[in-house]
């Protein structure tokens, strides 16, 4: 498979953005939106066009958080790939600016990259989505 034929962005794997209070930030959306939250947002779950069962992350983050550097945005997007190891590599080639190291947990694994104006990419391939 060439790098133009590989599958890169599958969909949203979430939406990270920092807030002066979190947990009031929850505590709004879930009394004015009434969204479900738990200690890290809302997990939105869904199904895409093959029936797979999915999760997209939505989470407020303390203002303070260094988890976005070396971005200085307020946001970072996060999007779910296929083949992550393979994915950063051609990004490499490409001239991407690839943050840190791939890091692996039980729900997947976790690569970061810049777009052009400095916003941090969190690119999450998912290892299994029964645990969702």
């Amino acid at each position: 498979m060439s790098k133009n034929d590989m599958k890169r962005v599958t969909g949203i794997g979430g939406f990270f953005f920092k807030c002066d209070d979190p947990s009031a930030t929850k505590e709004w959306y879930k009394n004015h939106l009434g969204i479900p939250v738990d200690q890290y947002g809302w997990s939105f779950k869904w199904k895409d066009q093959q029936g797979n069962d999915c999760l997209t992350q939505w989470s407020p983050f303390d203002a303070n958080t260094k988890y976005f550097e070396p971005s200085q945005k307020q946001f970072m997007m996060n999007f779910r790939v296929e083949n992550l190891a393979v994915l950063l590599e051609v990004l490499k080639e490409e001239g991407v600016t690839v943050v840190g190291e791939m890091e692996s947990y039980d729900y997947g694994n976790f690569g970061w990259i810049l777009d052009p104006e400095g916003n941090k990419i969190e690119l999450w391939e998912p290892k299994d989505e029964s645990i969702l």
